[in-house]
């Protein structure tokens, strides 16, 4: 059960949490604000529109920029609770009265794993639910410039590629598909169109969820039965139904940071997917991230407490310096994995693996 003192460090955690949030986020948008502050402005008419588009793109981008800054907020949260404890002289009673630093510092470690359930929150529910189109293209806000089509299988084999795209009008030029022939011995088939049109899916519309293809070579297709993928509507004019839509088509680089973990496991189960190893790691370091967070933290209070004496800006600076050795390794990892050096699962254990132990051993050597 958690005493009165317990609880005021809970409520002290949860302080330097919020007030690390607002100085970690506020810093990054403003710094990514005047980087990129020419986006923003270009082809928009008058100051307040340039604010409205700034507002909505950094309410809808604050989920990613927090999902990239969760741990650092969750380390530095912790390590200003117990540098505030030690420099008001309330850890010295507690010691001297008999009660272990490692009793005393667990209810931050409990708060901290409960903000680190946050990052899974975020991950899980907001990150799948934002426009990654409008944070990942926001020079092309209105969609009138060219996009480049990535290829991509859909879940029954059909491939889907094309020269470029505009995302005003869900069109894509010069549309490339190949189907590919049932075990019946039916033939190779592919089509290619001058121009398709997405139709997102509608309710009692047959001719929709999936593409519009107009000026397509071949014009007919002689005996074809396989109505279920492909529909002649007339010379030259088709319908594929797909579960690829215009936004798979032009995924963005980062695309699967966007996704759940369920999302990315049905990924990686996807006919012909050429990124099974950046999807494969991606899965298991979702899964080993709330212990990477705890490892972190861990690791930043064995620093913070290991010179009760040290000066609290010397030790943030030393928990940031942590903080940055900390992800290269994890960095350095995923890309071993990425590029299938070492297994995706070894990839994602491997921070575990090498700091876990490092982590224990300095939070053991903490005086008492």
């Amino acid at each position: 059960m958690l005493g009165l003192l317990d609880r005021q460090l809970i409520f002290g955690y949860i302080k330097s949490y919020v007030f690390t949030f607002l100085s970690l986020m506020g810093l990054f948008i403003v710094v990514d604000l005047f980087t990129n502050l020419d986006d923003f402005t270009q082809h928009r008419q008058g100051l307040a529109t340039t604010l409205r588009y700034i507002r909505i793109y950094y309410t809808s981008v604050s989920p990613r920029i927090f999902d990239r800054l969760c741990e650092a907020i969750v380390l530095l949260s912790a390590m200003f609770t117990v540098a505030l404890m030690q420099r008001h002289n309330e850890l010295l009673p507690l010691l001297s009265a008999g009660v272990s630093t490692r009793r005393v510092v667990t209810p931050v470690l409990i708060a901290a794993s409960a903000m680190l359930g946050l990052s899974i929150l975020n991950q899980e529910l907001l990150m799948p639910s934002i426009d990654s189109y409008f944070i990942e293209f926001r020079g092309n806000i209105e969609g009138d410039k060219d996009i480049e089509v990535k290829g991509i299988y859909d879940i029954r084999g059909v491939h889907i590629s094309g020269k470029v795209a505009r995302k005003n009008t869900l069109t894509v030029e010069k549309f490339f598909c190949m189907i590919p022939p049932r075990q019946n011995g039916d033939n190779l088939v592919t089509l290619q169109a001058e121009s398709a049109v997405y139709v997102p899916p509608e309710d009692d519309e047959p001719h929709s969820g999936g593409w519009m293809l107009t000026r397509t070579t071949p014009p007919e297709l002689d005996n074809w039965r396989r109505t279920d993928i492909l529909e002649n509507l007339g010379t030259g004019k088709y319908f594929l139904h797909t579960d690829v839509d215009f936004d798979a088509a032009i995924r963005p680089k980062n695309w699967a940071f966007y996704m759940s973990t369920w999302r990315v496991l049905e990924e990686m189960n996807r006919p012909g997917n050429q990124q099974q190893a950046g999807l494969a790691v991606i899965f298991h370091t979702r899964l080993t991230r709330p212990l990477l967070g705890l490892t972190l933290v861990v690791m930043g209070l064995g620093v913070i407490l290991r010179d009760q004496n040290r000066n609290v800006f010397i030790s943030a600076g030393m928990c940031l310096v942590l903080c940055g050795v900390f992800f290269g390794a994890c960095i350095v990892c995923q890309y071993l994995g990425n590029n299938e050096h070492v297994s995706p699962a070894l990839a994602a254990w491997l921070p575990v693996l090498g700091f876990g132990p490092l982590a224990l051993v300095m939070f053991d050597a903490v005086h008492t």
